[in-house]
C-alpha cells in the first residue's frame, strides 16, 4: 500500500477536527474488552474507580452496534468519562467480522452515542473512498468528537516513522501507533518517534509484549498524549498491557519527567521479580525521582544499547549476565573482581558502567545481625552461582566455610577458588556448625527436587535458606519444627536489594519499608 493512495483526503481537503485535550482525564486510558454489553458496561463502570478515560473495544462484541444504546446511558450517567471507541476489523488485528461500511456505520454511531474519540484504523482509512472519510467527519463534528487514526504491527517494531506518515496524510486529531517488541532496543524507536511526533502532534506509541514494558511506562516522560492500561490482570487487550494500578502505583507513569533516573532489573525470564516493587517502594519512601523497570533481555548486547542509548542510571542483573557483563566493565569493586559476578551495574555520568556484587550483601547482613562471623563455622550447601557470592563473602568476614554438594568436583573447585572446606555428604551428617546455609534452589516454588539433607542431619544453630519463594520452605519448616531459629531467602533478597539502593542513590535503604512489601507481595502470592 503506498503512503499516499489515489483515496488519500490530502487530495479534498478537509478541515481539521477541534483539537481535544486530555488533560482533565488523565493520561491512562483503560481498555476494556467484554463478551457482551452488559459485561462491558460492568467493566466500564468498575474501572472508572481507577481512571476516568476509557477504551471501549467494540469489536470484542458479537454484535458492537445493539451495545451503543447502554454505552450512550453510560455516557450520561458519567459525564466525567472520556471514551475512544474502537471496532478493528478482524483482518486488521481486531475481532469486527463486518464491512468497512459496517465498521464506519459504528463508529458514527459511536459518536452520535456520546463518545468523545473515536479509533480509524490507517488501512480502513486507505480503503474508504473520499466520500465516505468526509461523511465521517461531518458525523464527528457534529457530535463534537475526535479522530484517532492507529496503525498496528503484530509482528515486529519496523518503519514507525512511514506508520506516521500513512497517518498523518489523514490530519486525525490523534496519531496511533503500536509495534510488537522483539527486543528491549525496539522501546528506543518507539521513544523517538514521541519525541519527534509529539512536537507537532497528539500522539501515542507503544510497543507491545513483555520487551515493550519500557515504552509503555516512559512513553509519558518521552511527550505522548496518554498510553493505554489494563483494567486488571487477566483482562488485558493486547500481549505486555500492564493494569492501571500498576503503572500508576508502580511505576508512577504520570510522575515522571526528564529528570528522573532509570533503572532495571534485566534477565530473562523477569515477569515475576520482585525488585520493581522493593526498589519502586524505596525510591518513594525516600523521595527519590527514579523507576525501575523489569527488563527482558535475551541477549547481553540487547541490554548493553538500552544502558548506553536510553540511557539507564544502572540496573539489577541476573543470570548468566552476572558473568557475561564482566568485559564490559569499566571497573568493579573487590568483591566482584574476586567472585567473578556481577550483580549490580552503575552507569557514571560519561557513560562508563562500574560493576558491583550485593549478593554478598544478601548473604553476610543477615547473619551479622545474629551472630560474631569470625570463627563461626558455616556449612553451605550448594556450590553454584548463589553459592558462589555467599561463601566469599563468608571467608571475608573470616568464618570458617564448608561446603557441601550432590556433585562434589564442584564443591571442590569452589573451595579452593574461594580458601574454603569441602565436605563429602557422611562428613556433613557428622559435623556441628554454628550455621547451615542453603544454596540451592531446592524448596522453591514449581522446583520438585527434594533437600538433599535429611532430618537427622540438621546439625546447625542457625538455619538460612537462600529460597525466597515460598516465604516458608520445606527447611525451613523443618528447622522450626525443631526449635532452630531461622533466616528467610526474603530477608537476604532484601538486604541484597538494600545494598543496590544505597549504590544507586548515596543514601540508606529503607529496609523495614522493602521488607514489608515484599512480603506482603509473596504472601498474596502464597
Amino acid at each position: 500500500m503506498p503512503v499516499f493512495s489515489s483515496n488519500s483526503p490530502l487530495s479534498t481537503p478537509a478541515p481539521p477536527l477541534q483539537r481535544l485535550r486530555l488533560g482533565n482525564v488523565g493520561k491512562l486510558c483503560v481498555a476494556i474488552q467484554a463478551s457482551s454489553a452488559t459485561e462491558l458496561i460492568e467493566r466500564a463502570t468498575a474501572a472508572l474507580a481507577d481512571a476516568r478515560f476509557l477504551e471501549l473495544r467494540l469489536d470484542s462484541l458479537p454484535k458492537p452496534a445493539t451495545a451503543l444504546p447502554s454505552v450512550k446511558e453510560f455516557l450520561e450517567a458519567h459525564r466525567e468519562a472520556t471514551v475512544v471507541a474502537t471496532c478493528r476489523r478482524k483482518e486488521y488485528g481486531g475481532g469486527f467480522e463486518g464491512t468497512l461500511k459496517a465498521e464506519l456505520d459504528v463508529l458514527t454511531k459511536a459518536a452520535e452515542a456520546g463518545c468523545q474519540i473515536v479509533d480509524l484504523e490507517v488501512e480502513s482509512a486507505e480503503e474508504a473512498a473520499p466520500r465516505q472519510l468526509e461523511q465521517l467527519r461531518a458525523a464527528l463534528r457534529a457530535a463534537g468528537a475526535a479522530l484517532l487514526v492507529s496503525f498496528h504491527d503484530f509482528t515486529r517494531t519496523k518503519n514507525l516513522e512511514q506508520a506516521a506518515v500513512r497517518i498523518e496524510a489523514f490530519r486525525p486529531d490523534f496519531v496511533k501507533v503500536v509495534s510488537t517488541a522483539k527486543s528491549l532496543a525496539d522501546n528506543l524507536a518507539v521513544l523517538k518517534l514521541i519525541a519527534d511526533r509529539s512536537r507537532s502532534a497528539q500522539v501515542a506509541v507503544i510497543a507491545m509484549g513483555e520487551e515493550g514494558l519500557v515504552s509503555r511506562v516512559l512513553g509519558l516522560r518521552a511527550g505522548a498524549a496518554f498510553t493505554f492500561a489494563s483494567l486488571s490482570d487477566g483482562t488485558e487487550t493486547a500481549p505486555g498491557q500492564a493494569t492501571v494500578r500498576t503503572l500508576r502505583d508502580l511505576y508512577r507513569v504520570e510522575q515522571l519527567d526528564h529528570a528522573t533516573r532509570i533503572f532495571g532489573v534485566a534477565g530473562n525470564p523477569i515477569h515475576h521479580s520482585l525488585s520493581p516493587l522493593m526498589q519502586n517502594t524505596a525510591f518513594r519512601r525516600e523521595g527519590v525521582n527514579a523507576v525501575l523497570l523489569p527488563l527482558k533481555v535475551q541477549k547481553l548486547a540487547d541490554l548493553l544499547k538500552l544502558l548506553r542509548e536510553l540511557p539507564l542510571a544502572g540496573a539489577a542483573v541476573t543470570m548468566p549476565l552476572k558473568q557475561e557483563i564482566l568485559p564490559h566493565l569499566a571497573n568493579m569493586d573487590a568483591l566482584t573482581t574476586r567472585i567473578g559476578a556481577c550483580n549490580t551495574l552503575r552507569v557514571s555520568s560519561d557513560g562508563k558502567i562500574v560493576g558491583f556484587n550485593t549478593d554478598v550483601a544478601g548473604v553476610v547482613r543477615p547473619l551479622e545481625k545474629r551472630l560474631k562471623l569470625k570463627d563461626a563455622r558455616i556449612a553451605v550447601v550448594g556450590a553454584g552461582g548463589a553459592a558462589r557470592a555467599g561463601v566469599f563473602g563468608l571467608v571475608e568476614q573470616g568464618a570458617e566455610v564448608f561446603i557441601a554438594n550432590v556433585i562434589h568436583e564442584q564443591a571442590v573447585a569452589l573451595a579452593k577458588d574461594a580458601k574454603a572446606h569441602v565436605l563429602k555428604w557422611e562428613q556433613f551428617a557428622k559435623g556441628r556448625f554454628d550455621v547451615l546455609i542453603n544454596a540451592t534452589p531446592c524448596g522453591m516454588a514449581g522446583n520438585k527436587t527434594p533437600m538433599p539433607i535429611a532430618e537427622n542431619e540438621l546439625n546447625a544453630s542457625l538455619v538460612m535458606d537462600m529460597v525466597y519463594n515460598p516465604l516458608e520452605t520445606p527447611l525451613l519448616k523443618l528447622a522450626k519444627s525443631r526449635g532452630i531459629p531461622v533466616i528467610s531467602g526474603m530477608e537476604m533478597f532484601v538486604q541484597q536489594g538494600a545494598r543496590q539502593f544505597e549504590i544507586w542513590t548515596g543514601k540508606p535503604a529503607p529496609e523495614a519499608e522493602m521488607l514489608r512489601v515484599v512480603e506482603l507481595e509473596l504472601r498474596r502470592r502464597g
